[in-house]
Formats: structure tokens, sequence, C-alpha cells
């Protein structure tokens, strides 16, 4: 934990917590049709990919396979090398400022069944331009982005 300087009227200073999560850009990819990309939506009403907290014992690659498996009941996922994304954000628990850090992979499957967890509230499976328009924040675009362009790289390179 640290103290950071917050400029809320309610309070100078406000504990810091740190939390850090992993997770994964699910694609389903049929011959050579485009990839369409799953996206969850979330009880507290956005559109994201799956991800959670890192357990005590777990490496990312593990915590993005448990989360995925658990969110989705999806099992065959293969991890694409070469594409690993971070990205951070601020938001508020109660009255502690929570700071967190997502790790995010890039991992294909063979299955179209979703079985969602209790955390969320509807899925689908987009093909990109309908996924930018789904999802929710600029960050996430962003990551799909870059996933995106990693599987078009990585198409041209086996043809």
């Amino acid at each position: 934990m640290r103290l950071e300087k917050l400029t809320n009227n309610q309070a100078n200073f406000q504990l810091l917590s740190d939390e850090r999560s992993a997770g994964a850009v699910v694609f389903y990819l049929e011959g050579t049709a485009e990839p369409e990309y799953l996206l969850l939506y979330y009880t507290a009403g956005h559109w994201d990919f799956p991800k959670g907290k890192i357990e005590a014992g777990e490496d990312e690659i593990q915590a993005a396979t448990r989360e995925i498996r658990e969110e989705t009941s999806i099992t065959d996922v293969e991890f694409l090398d070469g594409f690993r994304q971070k990205i951070e954000y601020k938001y508020r628990h109660s009255k502690r400022l929570v700071h967190k850090e997502v790790v995010l992979y890039l991992a294909q499957t063979h299955t179209r069944q979703v079985t969602l967890s209790r955390e969320h509230i509807g899925f689908a499976w987009r093909k990109f331009d309908d996924a930018m328009q789904q999802l929710t924040y600029s960050n996430a675009k962003n990551l799909l982005s870059a996933a995106n362009h990693h599987i078009q790289q990585r198409s041209l390179a086996y043809r």
C-alpha cells in the first residue's frame, strides 16, 4: 500500500492498494475467415475481455487460463507467442482507491459455446469492427487493435 494525494474534498490522503489481474483477448478463427473476438458483458454494465485477479502461486498465463475457464467454461485455449499487453487504471472500492494492473494475452479457441459465470450477464462473438463498436473502454479498444494487428501479422508470416 502507498499514500497518494487526492483532489477529493472529503480527504486529502487515502490509502492506495495495488491489484494485479490477468486475462486474454480470446478469438475464434475457422479456416481463412476473419477472427471473431469474445466479449463479456459485466454486471457493472461494460463490455470487456475475460480477466481476473492473479491468485497466490499462479503465474500470469495460469491465471488467464483459469479466468477464461471460470468466466466462460472454455478450456481449449492456445496462447499466441509474442503478445503481452499491460493496462493500468484506478478505481474506487468503498473509500479505497485501487491501482489495478491487468496483463492480457492473446488466446485462440476452437470452442464457440460459452457458459457464463455469475460475474457476467451476456457475451458476444464479434468480428473486429463490430467488437470495436461494442467494447466500452478505450483501453480495451486499443488492446483489441493490437491483438488484431498481431493476428494479421502472424497470418502474413505463414503464407
